[in-house]
């Protein structure tokens, strides 16, 4: 067992019933830094220009990355939070359609992509397609926890790093 595991709180039956929430406020309160040391420091930094970092806990992590490493940050929220010029992408969710905006950049990029957990993949599928329409060109991904039970998410060239597995 992996020692942030100890910090992890699983909450049953939220959002929903029947999911088992991962709940690591606990884990960012008692260790943060060494959560953002654990999701940075194998990563190609010198490939590596800004982090993408996914709504809303890949913001928590991704910036403080992006701080550690003196990189950019870029923003990736859900439809109508960011000004224009916006692009969109819409994914799939179990139980309909999401979409994610990104404002338009102005240069090429090397990004690596932040967020707390992948479970299905659709968002992270998104967020690439979305970096690939706006000239940032994906190095990475970089997650808290992976739930590979759950996903067939196939990382199509690019490194997939998470601390934690299930």
């Amino acid at each position: 067992m992996h020692p942030f595991e100890t910090h992890i709180r699983n909450v049953p039956d939220f959002p929903k019933a029947g999911i088992i929430f991962k709940d690591i406020t606990p884990l960012l309160q008692e260790r943060f830094n060494e959560v953002i040391e654990a999701m940075a420091n194998p990563l190609p930094w010198n490939e590596i220009d800004y982090v993408v970092g996914i709504e809303s806990r890949g913001f928590i992590l991704g910036a403080a990355m992006a701080t550690l490493k003196g990189k950019g940050f870029i923003p990736v929220r859900k439809k109508g939070k960011l000004p224009p010029p916006v692009i969109a992408e819409s994914y799939a969710l179990e139980y309909g359609t999401d979409t994610l905006e990104m404002i338009i950049n102005e240069k090429p990029g090397r990004v690596v992509l932040v967020d707390d957990v992948l479970a299905t993949g659709g968002t992270l599928k998104a967020v690439m397609n979305l970096c690939q329409k706006n000239q940032l060109d994906v190095k990475a991904l970089s997650l808290l926890i992976n739930l590979t039970f759950l996903n067939k998410f196939k990382d199509e060239g690019h490194p997939v790093h998470s601390v934690l597995n299930y």
